[in-house]
């Protein structure tokens, strides 16, 4: 591992328009030491306002309790701590632990087992991960594998309510974080892979009934498209494009599901979130430009009602969803401060949004791109690569990102004391083979035979600080593994993240030098947080526990030799079985 700094010299004219940047995160500066929503905060900054560690004293931090889960699989989920209580969603069976940070040890307080069907593990694509939970208003929510929201009392652990979502027999599963904004609790389904039409739900936080539906495919009355929808390009302006853009019956199996990020503009009562990979994977069984997926939808939480629309991979080649996080921030563009939202794209590409009109203001590659030759900024369209096009009965070699993408769903996050995006991402390229996908309801619907391995360099991680308004990598880590973990960064200047043979690792946030670092018993591919326990003292908290698509190879037992298992991943991490081993972990770290 080292530090390589990059100093890219500016070689396109639009850098022209970015004086020094001037950014913020929506909020009002405050930080009450509670971590309550996996993002932290609506702008889904992952950013805490606590400084208690700092870059002087972090490499002292100790452990101050362990907490086991007992489970093998995939822990993705962030913690929560509300007042003197942690929460903890699992994988599957999705146990929700409430811990007592009151005593010594954190003692377990209660334990809600929402009793999952087991049979929504046979149709979950990429291991049984569940992504977090919500607290609001005394409650906490959180989505089940087999398709139910649920909200659960804070105190006493007590079921409050319990709504049916989706249908496993179809192959619809939740993997998601919940959103919960304007007493509505946001959801979405998972099951791009299995032909499953992709929604964002709205349930009503109170009652668990619900108040909206929002489609990614179909017709405009579907999709929740009216007169208030004004897409800023012309590609995404139409009637009931959501079905002119597929071949025929096409978009009822077309994906877009919605499992990864929502952030929420309060002042706009706008929700911002990515919609999925069109289906099957093979291009050729659904020419068009595939609407509304693989994109990103800005709308009203009241209604439900898009206000724009952008496609990042309009007929999707490589299985680039657009789920990734949008962090929103006040930044300085031609000198007048602008509403932007951020997103490390699956697609490889930096976006700088307008996110009152879905402006695309910049999209830079960061890493290495070769799968298309940029994005248009005038017309807003991704220019694909003719070399790398993919097509039925060919196979492509050395496309750069690999299908996960430059990053999956391990969010960034974002410090306003730096500027910086500090982004935990990969560098894998892959071999892809398209073949005739014929769909049967809950069972895998994909057309494609994929090879990953690492990319440019060898090293198959990266993980990078991001200048949004310099439009360029200040400094950059190399690791040998994809990184799938998110990242964390405080107001004591110090950035963390997990790597996939189990170090817990704390950098300075202006340099990247590496100040810590921790070995857990597993990989770690969840989401670090930081907050203020009840004797003032402020903690950070990761689970450990590998598994999800990028560790598969160990959370599933798969064939290391077969590089084709795992959607083509266990190529790319056939070395993990000798790195790790799974276990289900709650780290917690304090400084003595």
């Amino acid at each position: 591992m080292r530090v390589r700094w990059r100093m890219r010299a500016c070689v396109m004219a639009a850098l022209a328009i970015w004086p020094a940047m001037q950014a913020r995160a929506q909020g009002n500066g405050t930080d009450d030491g509670q971590w309550v929503m996996p993002a932290h905060d609506y702008a889904s900054t992952r950013f805490s306002r606590l400084d208690q560690i700092n870059r002087g004293n972090v490499g002292q931090l100790k452990i101050a309790f362990t907490f086991s889960t007992g489970l093998l699989k995939g822990h993705e989920a962030a913690p929560l701590v509300v007042g003197s209580t942690m929460y903890i969603v699992t994988p599957f069976p999705n146990y929700l632990y409430a811990l007592d940070l009151n005593r010594p040890g954190a003692p377990l307080k209660w334990k809600y087992d929402p009793k999952p069907a087991a049979a929504s593990q046979g149709v979950a694509c990429c291991d049984v991960v569940n992504r977090g939970a919500a607290y609001a208003n005394g409650r906490i929510f959180f989505n089940t594998l087999d398709d139910y929201t649920v909200a659960v009392d804070a105190e006493t652990g007590a079921e409050v309510w319990r709504t049916k979502l989706g249908d496993i027999n179809l192959g619809e599963t939740m993997t998601m974080a919940p959103l919960v904004a304007d007493g509505k609790v946001l959801v979405g389904n998972s099951g791009g892979e299995m032909g499953v039409r992709g929604w964002l739900t709205a349930l009503d936080a109170g009652t668990g009934k619900i108040v909206w539906r929002a489609w990614s495919t179909g017709p405009d009355k579907d999709v929740l498209i009216g007169p208030d929808f004004k897409p800023y390009y012309a590609m995404d302006r139409g009637k009931d494009l959501g079905v002119k853009t597929w071949p025929p019956e096409a978009w009822k199996i077309g994906g877009g599901n919605v499992w990864g990020w929502i952030s929420y503009d309060p002042e706009l009562k706008l929700v911002y979130y990515g919609t999925g990979n069109p289906g099957p994977w093979n291009p050729d069984q659904r020419p068009g430009d595939n609407k509304w997926t693989a994109g990103i939808f800005a709308r009203d939480v009241t209604t439900g009602q898009a206000r724009w629309y952008y496609q990042f991979s309009p007929h999707d080649l490589f299985d680039h969803d657009g789920i990734n996080e949008q962090i929103l921030i006040t930044m300085k563009v031609n000198g007048k401060p602008r509403k932007v939202l951020l997103r490390a794209e699956r697609n490889g590409y930096f976006y700088v949004m307008d996110r009152v009109t879905g402006q695309v203001i910049a999209a830079d590659p960061y890493g290495n791109v070769n799968a298309s030759l940029g994005v248009d900024l005038k017309t807003g369209r991704l220019i694909p690569n003719p070399d790398k096009v993919t097509t039925q009965g060919k196979v492509v070699r050395g496309i750069c990102p690999a299908s996960p993408g430059m990053k999956d769903w391990n969010p960034a996050a974002f410090s306003p004391r730096t500027g910086l995006v500090y982004i935990p991402h990969m560098n894998l390229c892959m071999d892809y083979g398209a073949m005739e996908a014929n769909y049967i309801a809950g069972t895998p619907y994909v057309g494609a035979d994929v090879k990953m391995y690492a990319g440019p360099g060898g090293n198959r991680g990266v993980f990078t600080a991001w200048d949004p308004g310099a439009r360029k990598a200040v400094w950059e880590i190399k690791e040998d593994l994809p990184l799938w973990s998110g990242a964390l960064v405080t107001a004591g200047d110090v950035v963390f993240y997990g790597t996939m043979d189990g170090w817990f690792k704390a950098l300075d946030a202006t340099n990247g030098k590496l100040l810590w670092q921790f070995k857990a018993g597993s990989g770690i591919i969840g989401q670090p947080i930081s907050y203020r326990a009840p004797d003032g003292k402020q903690h950070i908290a990761v689970l450990a526990g590998v598994g999800g698509w990028a560790g598969a190879v160990v959370a599933g037992g798969l064939d290391p030799r077969d590089p084709t298992a795992a959607l083509g991943f266990a190529g790319a991490t056939a070395d993990l079985p000798g790195k790790t081993t799974g276990g289900g972990m709650l780290y917690d770290f304090v400084l003595p």
